[in-house]
């Protein structure tokens, strides 16, 4: 489970301290998002046992790929279309890399397919908070280790689950007080929400 758009000590702190597996830090243009060095110093105090992800969209993979080593997060977002080819420009970095996509008419929804190790399957409208039709996935559900993600919240995330049977789940707005401000109560309420099943 990957509580992401966190920006500062105490947002990280509670989330380790809640069990979250991993933890993301968006890098580019978002109402959540920080920069480099910022992102840095909350990395530097993420537990190993805990992945740090830093998420772009709309940035070239070399870019991307500046950002996470300059951060020193253990795996990289790539959010949106990018094409196969990003992935492989990034294949030789440090980190993991995942695939995080919109469910469409031609999305390939198979884990690895681009030589991501993760696989995010996310709103149309990436950290909007609006919930999507997820019954869709079963006309063509995703293979591997493959996260949910899209309008997730304390009081969604278990029929989420139960609908989809994804690997992980994803959660941004649905653990905030106002946009970008992260509500502590409601990050530990999802990760106590999300083992239950």
């Amino acid at each position: 489970m990957k509580l992401c758009g966190l920006r500062t000590e105490s947002d990280v702190a509670v989330a380790v301290e809640a069990g979250a597996d991993a933890v993301g830090f968006v890098l580019t243009t978002s109402p959540r998002q920080i920069d480099a060095d910022l992102a840095r110093s909350l990395v530097a105090a993420v537990p190993s046992s805990v992945l740090t992800v830093a998420v772009v969209r709309g940035i070239s993979a070399a870019e991307a790929g500046e950002l996470a080593l300059k951060t020193g997060v253990r795996a990289l977002q790539l959010h949106g279309d990018y094409p196969k080819d990003a992935f492989d420009e990034l294949a030789e970095l440090p980190f993991q890399l995942v695939r995080a996509t919109a469910l469409g008419p031609g999305t390939d929804v198979r884990t690895g397919a681009f030589g991501e190790e993760l696989l995010l399957i996310d709103s149309p409208v990436a950290g909007s908070g609006e919930q999507w039709d997820i019954t869709r996935l079963k006309a063509n559900p995703p293979t591997g280790k493959w996260v949910l993600a899209g309008g997730l919240a304390p009081e969604t995330v278990v029929e989420a689950i139960s609908v989809a049977q994804p690997w992980g789940v994803d959660v941004s707005s649905g653990i905030e007080s106002s946009r970008g401000v992260k509500d502590h109560g409601r990050m530990r309420e999802f990760v106590t929400a999300a083992r239950l099943p």
